[in-house]
């Protein structure tokens, strides 16, 4: 997100005429600013990162996790594939107590 702020500024700086850039950068800030990453510090989500690598999760669970922070099994589920098999009971309460002191809800 703050990327994408960055992009934004340096857009309507340098190219108030670049239509296309300006028009989904803006979209997409319009968008995240309704969801969890607005609050979300790089520091959290490498405290994150690094806090969910016993799991042996793919990159894209793993980016599924801090975009859309999970608050139940049923969440888990529905992020990580075969999550069945791949978990335990235990290791998806881990995962939610992680997300939870990392991301407190709203």
């Amino acid at each position: 997100m703050q990327i994408l702020q960055q992009i934004k500024d340096n857009t309507q700086k340098k190219y108030k005429k670049e239509g296309s850039l300006a028009t989904v950068t803006y979209e997409t800030l319009r968008y995240l600013q309704d969801t969890q990453c607005k609050n979300q510090s790089e520091e959290q989500i490498t405290k994150v990162m690094e806090a969910l690598k016993p799991f042996k999760l793919t990159k894209t669970e793993k980016l599924m996790i801090v975009n859309t922070p999970p608050r139940s099994p049923l969440e888990i589920q529905l992020i990580v594939q075969e999550s069945e098999e791949r978990l335990t009971e235990k290791e998806v309460e881990e995962i939610i107590a992680i997300v939870a002191g990392a991301f407190p809800p709203e």
